[in-house]
């Protein structure tokens, strides 16, 4: 479901590639409805080489606000004028806004995962030993506001080591934080591990070491679907008792870009609701 065009409504849109699984018009649609704004979203599928082109044509053209999804929120860097020290700190943009000065670049994953994490799932992380697979921009977007939790420590582990080694040493001055390769993770369950990598998309689950995972382990699939994802289900069968997918993280970065645009912060509960309902 998109938001329905209307003249006289401000533009905003998603822009990815591809796009067309984007659940963002559908939340967008409900926190528009809920707080009386009149908006139109929708979704954009534009291929990497015609990103900066269309993107800015976009904001030439009236619009007001974009998320920028896969694979664009390194791109979107040179896009803004102005990024806000999140956004700069990760690396990646995933909201866009235009201001009298021009357009502000702002990352609200990381936010959003620390929102559902503690507010959504009642999920307690001072002094946590936490494990990231993936050293990607997904990564890179939620590590600052993780470590900013009192967290134990953070693991980062990638296929390529020297990639997770790289983007630990750009986090270090912020936590404890180490990067690894898929097989010298640590053996002793995690408390928190969270899967940052693109694999479930093609039906598959990190090479991670069984023994990393336990009964405690809180499992987090950065990914959601209709159905359990490929992540999930491993860590159901390793004997995790709690998982959950990235829906509420979803909904919750969501919000915060629509707060940036809009000047209001939206219930996400009933949102999340309505979309797991879905």
């Amino acid at each position: 479901m998109e938001i329905a065009a209307d003249a006289s409504s401000q533009q905003y849109a998603v822009f990815g590639h591809p796009i067309a699984h984007s659940w963002s018009p559908f939340i967008h649609g409900l926190f528009a409805r809920q707080t009386g704004r009149l908006m139109t979203y929708r979704k954009v599928d534009i291929p990497p080489e015609a990103f900066a082109t269309r993107a800015a044509e976009f904001f030439r053209e009236g619009g007001v606000g974009a998320n920028i999804t896969a694979p664009h929120k390194s791109a979107a860097l040179h896009l803004a004028n102005e990024l806000t020290p999140r956004a700069e700190r990760a690396g990646a943009v995933n909201t866009l806004a235009k201001q009298r000065t021009g357009i502000l670049g702002d990352n609200t994953d990381g936010a959003g995962l620390v929102r559902d994490l503690q507010e959504n799932l009642g999920l307690s992380l001072a002094g946590r030993r936490v494990l990231i697979l993936g050293a990607g921009g997904a990564t890179r977007g939620i590590l600052a506001p993780l470590l900013a939790l009192d967290l134990n420590s953070i693991t980062i582990a990638n296929r390529t080591a020297e990639r997770a080694q790289h983007l630990a040493g750009s986090f270090g001055d912020l936590g404890s934080v180490r990067g690894c390769g898929l097989g010298d993770i640590d053996v002793v369950p995690f408390d928190l591990i969270i899967n940052a990598t693109s694999a479930g998309i093609d039906n598959d689950v990190p090479a991670v070491p069984r023994r990393a995972f336990g009964s405690q382990s809180f499992c987090y699939d950065l990914g959601y679907s209709k159905s359990t994802t490929p992540f999930t289900r491993m860590a159901q069968r390793l004997g995790c008792r709690r998982v959950s997918q990235g829906w509420g993280m979803l909904v919750e970065q969501a919000a915060e870009s629509f707060y940036i645009w809009q000047g209001v912060r939206p219930d996400t509960a009933s949102v999340i609701a309505v979309l797991t309902a879905e």
